[in-house]
């Protein structure tokens, strides 16, 4: 066993694959089905597969759903016949020298999560790394391995068990040099209602409820887009403090839209954000300077239209008009004036 302290700079993720294990009876779960269960609004699988969305090829091991993304599905046989075996299943569609395995209940993976993984993977120098949970055990299916060093124990425990069927992955991990990082929150599995409740209520956290929520639209959307969540808050702010509070929304839907006009990504938003924002600042500017030194007084300019000047509360009926005739606001004008 090798210790390890991740870097501070995360390393890349280019050319591996990933195995999601997405089986499993969840009889703790009295036989639901977990890989669906929404966590803020998302299944749990979807939420694992887009933590791991730079895989090369990725190959879900269960019965074939609608996904978030594309994947390839693999199945164990007999279906049903442990973690091993479907490991080894899902092996035999991959090709790429190191292999990302999962488990569908990981409601707390990230994209980070995973560059951690195949960062200390590669620099290690061990068959594998995986996360262990609080209380210092192995979560063996949320890990990075050398796929040589896996299809070589999966073919040795056959050899010596005539099958894969029943074994627990302890038996192919104990015979693999690894690497441990403890990680309580990304290790963190459902495995319970009680944990599926806890899921849900972390991420309504004021920390994490905005992330997750953009995060939950771009999948549901399909848009495939990071961007500086800061510039859209900021732009949104200045033109609901220096316009009025419904121009916020409806400025962020216009910068979104001015970028996809543009055909641009994360930059197109950062500029189009900038000109709103400059546009807002300027817009309340005008507020708060006084008139040059000589300038006329620009008269009220009532509102257009037929209710400017009748109607019930109009500035005629209520006297508080500022046109530039006297009669409207003059005391002796008004039919109860004493």
């Amino acid at each position: 066993m090798t210790a390890y302290e991740p870097p501070s700079a995360p390393g890349t993720d280019d050319g591996y694959d990933t195995v999601v294990l997405a089986g499993g009876a969840a009889r703790r779960l009295g036989g639901a089905d977990k890989p669906g269960v929404r966590v803020g609004g998302r299944a749990l699988l979807d939420r694992v597969l887009a933590a791991c969305s730079g895989a090369a090829t990725t190959v879900v091991v269960a019965e074939p759903r609608p996904t978030a993304r594309p994947v390839e599905w693999a199945r164990e046989d007999p279906p049903g016949a442990g973690p091993a075996a479907a490991l080894d299943a899902g092996l035999r569609s991959t090709t790429a020298e190191c292999v990302v395995v999962l488990s569908a209940d990981l409601p707390f993976l990230d994209e980070g999560t995973v560059r951690r993984l195949l960062t200390a993977l590669q620099e290690a120098g061990t068959e594998g790394v995986l996360l262990t949970d609080p209380g210092g055990r192995d979560q063996p299916l949320v890990a990075a391995y050398r796929s040589a060093a896996l299809r070589r124990e999966l073919a040795a425990l056959r050899a010596e068990h005539g099958t894969l069927t029943g074994l627990p992955l302890r038996r192919l991990t104990g015979a693999l040099d690894l690497t441990r990082i403890s990680d309580p929150v990304a290790s963190f599995d459902c495995d319970t209602w009680d944990d599926i409740a806890a899921a849900r209520a972390r991420i309504r956290e004021h920390g994490h409820v905005l992330d997750e929520w953009i995060t939950a639209v771009k999948d549901e959307l399909g848009i495939d887009l990071d961007v500086d969540i800061g510039i859209l808050l900021d732009v949104a702010r200045d033109a609901a403090h220096g316009v009025a509070r419904p121009a916020a929304p409806l400025t962020t839907f216009l910068v979104g839209y001015a970028a996809a006009q543009a055909k641009g990504g994360p930059e197109a938003v950062a500029e189009a954000a900038r000109k709103a924002t400059a546009l807002a600042l300027r817009w309340a500017a005008e507020d708060d300077t006084p008139a040059q030194p000589g300038t006329p007084t620009q008269p009220g300019i009532p509102d257009a239209g037929p209710t400017a000047s009748s109607g019930p509360g109009s500035a005629e009926e209520t006297g508080t008009g500022t046109g530039t005739g006297t009669d409207s606001a003059a005391p002796e004008a008004r039919p109860d004036a004493g």
